[in-house]
């Protein structure tokens, strides 16, 4: 008997030794492979979507022919995940239809994507989607491993170029154990019958194919968790997820299982099933549309430059970015500006940490005044985010001091209605202002120059304190000055001559010229609203400030004037706008009157001309014909070469209007900045 249980013993011994010095053979040769990665980028058809592929960050090689319509395309420059990949890669023309590698991004979902015609390629509008993607050139990111197969949210892969290979995750452990190695000297302990059910430490399949691999794990994730089963180790990413209590004969017996997600990115399927983490909304009280420009100069360095990005991630949380509340973007300058992400890239503060995490150095030149100007007239646009009624803020952020000028570029800005802040670090010192290419720079770009507008932090290492006040002052819309500019911060009142000498068919023109003026302006309740008065003898308010919100409605009501007739007083009318139209215009909006007459007044012009100056209503005198021109430039306000215009037919009134929206226009940006 004795001798049956050592011969049994050394049955199981010589078994072990089998097994334990083929898994070591198998992981030798897994080492060799792992330690000589070869980037291969796979290749996709043009009818794969993004959303069928897990990888959050993958390079791919598109083939020729993804112009084709049937290629469905959804959004414009960030597209729905429901997106072809290839088709969007066309119409954003990072490729053009004969195929290329390509950069693909996932970012979060979009409550809206807006189709458009590029590149041939028509995409299409979507109301909302979980998951979104941005394409651009395949230049791999420093520090960033790129995956060589691409992982499928599901078994039933996309049909793929030959050549390409695509992974699944094998079946992970049983939830709540953990598999522990065996040693030779417990195995000589164990009782014979438990030998059988013993945890043996399992080995690398003998053969495997390209579907049944196991996947590395993605990078940036050290760890993987699965029940209280967790891998830390280097190699861990590698290995075979392991059930506990596997007998000897189920070896043979393991085999691919469900698809185990990563990075957040839930095919559409399992969306029912899957619980999500809530995604803040933003602060309604701070609904800012905002872009940092930051420095990326090579005299910055690359500490600083890391202090100026977790400034920046500091400032992001502190924000709480969402589509109600404030949203953000960010622009690298060195010799030439660059947008790393835009204001509808990334709609929450967790999502924008993370991107501001990769920014990397541009270097170069400290070029501040290209950076606003390549602002003003690219970032805030609808395409990149813009959402019209939220104020547009610039925080320019300096390192020493520019090596171009500033004050034309933010002169643009501010005209346009972007808040511009300056935080400069490290000022020159008294002996260094001889190399400043423009002195007292700050002040000449700040929306104003009340201190409002201006951080002068001494060190880096000071920055930090800097975060709490900006936040305040930024998100403090009622103190952003420039937003309001000449065409959003007016009560226009049209004061029209309907006498019987303008006729019914000039009539008409001049209420076309009543309707381009108003087209110019940006017309809501609380942006620029229009009123109109018609006089002869008499006079009628033809509709109020209050009256119309919208500019389809106000162009709507300019149409529908009736022609009056009659006789001319023209002073009476002035007196009649300001009592029964200026009267109920709002405190913090300008006044401006656009008075139009064919002929000489058959009143006195002189006290009512008067009263509108003194009240402070910006009066336009616009004469037609028989207009006498000494009555207009009493109407005008001084001077009255600004204010006051003269055309001889009613067929050219359409010539002054570019030049009284100019005029306009100037005369609101050269009010002081302090």
């Amino acid at each position: 008997m004795g001798i049956v249980v050592l011969t049994m013993k050394a049955s199981v011994i010589e078994m072990f030794l089998v097994l334990l010095v083929t898994g070591i053979h198998s992981n030798k040769e897994m080492t060799k492979k792992i330690k000589r990665p070869k980037f291969t980028v796979p290749q996709i058809n043009c009818d794969v979507k993004a959303g069928k592929i897990i990888n959050p960050e993958f390079i791919v090689k598109c083939p020729a022919g993804c112009q084709d319509p049937k290629y469905h395309v959804y959004g414009t420059g960030i597209y729905a995940s429901y997106s072809s990949v290839c088709g969007a890669a066309v119409h954003s023309g990072v490729l053009d239809n004969s195929g290329g590698k390509i950069l693909v991004q996932k970012v979060a979902g979009q409550s809206g994507y807006k189709g458009s015609f590029s590149n041939g390629v028509q995409s299409l509008s979507l109301p909302r989607w979980r998951e979104s993607f941005i394409v651009s050139e395949s230049k791999p990111q420093k520090g960033v491993t790129y995956p060589s197969t691409l992982t499928y949210s599901s078994s039933k892969n996309p049909d793929a170029k030959a050549g390409e290979t695509t992974k699944a995750y094998q079946r992970p452990s049983a939830p709540g154990t953990t598999a522990q190695p065996v040693t030779l000297m417990q195995i000589l302990a164990m009782p014979a019958a438990e030998v059988t059910h013993a945890t043996l430490p399992k080995p690398f399949p003998f053969a495997t194919s390209a579907t049944s691999s196991p996947r590395p794990q993605p990078v940036g994730h050290g760890s993987w968790e699965m029940g209280t089963q967790k891998q830390d180790s280097p190699g861990a990413a590698f290995q075979e997820p392991m059930g506990a209590d596997v007998g000897l004969g189920e070896m043979d017996l393991w085999k691919p299982g469900p698809v185990l997600l990563d990075a957040g990115f839930i095919p559409k399927e399992e969306l029912s099933t899957q619980s999500s983490e809530p995604v803040s909304q933003g602060d309604p009280n701070c609904k800012v549309d905002l872009s940092f420009l930051i420095d990326g100069s090579s005299g910055i360095g690359k500490r600083r430059f890391q202090i100026q990005k977790q400034f920046l991630a500091d400032i992001a949380q502190a924000l709480d970015i969402g589509p109600a509340g404030p949203l953000m973007g960010v622009v690298q300058y060195g010799d030439n500006p660059a947008t790393q992400f835009n204001l509808k890239t990334h709609m929450n503060s967790r999502d924008l940490k993370t991107a501001i995490e990769k920014i990397t150095q541009r270097g170069g030149l400290s070029n501040v005044g290209r950076a606003i100007s390549f602002v003003t007239k690219t970032f805030f646009s609808k395409a990149n985010g813009n959402r019209g009624g939220a104020p547009n803020v610039a925080v320019v952020m300096v390192d020493g001091w520019p090596t171009d000028k500033v004050e034309e570029a933010s002169r643009l800005a501010r005209e346009s209605g972007i808040n511009i802040f300056f935080i400069t670090v490290e000022a020159a010192a008294e002996n260094e202002k001889q190399y400043v290419t423009e002195p007292n720079f700050a002040n000449k770009a700040v929306c104003r120059t009340n201190g409002f507008y201006s951080f002068n932090v001494q060190s880096w290492l000071g920055l930090s304190k800097t975060m709490q006040p900006l936040v305040k002052r930024v998100c403090d819309t009622d103190r952003l000055a420039c937003s309001k500019t000449c065409l959003n911060s007016a009560d226009i009142g049209f004061v029209i001559d309907g006498s019987s000498s303008v006729g019914t068919g000039n009539f008409r023109m001049v209420l076309q010229f009543v309707a381009n003026i108003s087209k110019a302006f940006e017309i809501s309740d609380t942006d620029t609203r229009i009123g109109a008065v018609q006089y002869t003898y008499e006079q009628r308010l033809e509709f109020g400030f209050d009256k119309y919100s919208t500019k389809p409605d106000i162009l709507n009501a300019i149409k529908r004037v009736g022609y009056w007739s009659g006789g001319t007083s023209t002073g009476a009318a002035i007196h009649y706008a300001l009592e029964q139209l200026f009267k109920k215009s709002k405190p913090n909006k300008r006044k401006l009157m656009i008075l139009i007459t064919d002929g000489r007044s058959y009143d006195d012009v002189r006290i009512p001309a008067m009263a509108a100056h003194q009240k402070g209503v910006i009066t336009y005198a616009i004469g037609v014909a028989w207009a006498a021109q000494d009555e207009l430039e009493i109407i005008a306000t001084h001077p009255a070469r600004e204010h006051s215009f003269f055309v001889d037919e009613f067929d050219n009134l359409h010539k002054s209007v570019p030049r009284i929206i100019q005029n306009i226009c100037t005369e609101f940006n050269a009010q002081p900045r302090n």
